[in-house]
């Protein structure tokens, strides 16, 4: 057994590592740039949909329109993101990054990804590819099966 994980195969220990040091690494970039888990998850992805619609945001985040107009809005006036109006409704706004997510301090944000990124790459090929296929069956199984415990919470049936 690990005793820091409390898991007794190898594999999953690791796994478990591998998790609790990338929320660990990403919980320490979001207070050091002064911005919450939401607000990351919110630049992230205008990073790559840039001129996103706040419609789109609110759907992608899970959040009220209201919320993510009140979200966007602290992070235009801290000079994260900037609004542009549509060009032909000027009722529309899209919502852009006002920052380099590649550039200091912004890039922590992906700092441990980005080294886990390079650790990766010097795998042999064929062993990447065969632990990439486990973990994708095993996340997937492990997904139908908490969706099978939703689904029986919901109806009052058995999820075996």
């Amino acid at each position: 057994m690990n005793a820091d994980t409390g898991e007794t195969s190898p594999l999953m220990a690791a796994l478990v590592l591998f998790c609790a040091e990338r929320d660990s690494a990403a919980a320490r970039a979001r207070k050091q740039l002064g911005v919450n888990e939401l607000d990351a998850k919110a630049l992230a992805y205008v990073g790559t949909n840039p001129g996103v619609r706040p419609s789109e945001l609110a759907g992608h985040l899970g959040v009220t329109s209201a919320g993510v107009t009140t979200m966007v809005e602290r992070l235009v006036r801290r000079g994260i993101l900037r609004r542009e109006a549509d060009e032909t409704d000027r009722r529309v706004n899209h919502i852009h990054l006002d920052v380099d997510l590649e550039k200091e301090p912004w890039s922590q944000l992906a700092h441990f990804q980005d080294t886990f990124r390079r650790i990766v790459q010097q795998l042999d090929p064929g062993t990447e590819a065969d632990f990439a296929a486990f973990l994708r069956h095993a996340a997937l199984a492990a997904s139908e099966q908490a969706s099978r415990v939703d689904r029986a919470a919901v109806t009052g049936a058995s999820a075996a």
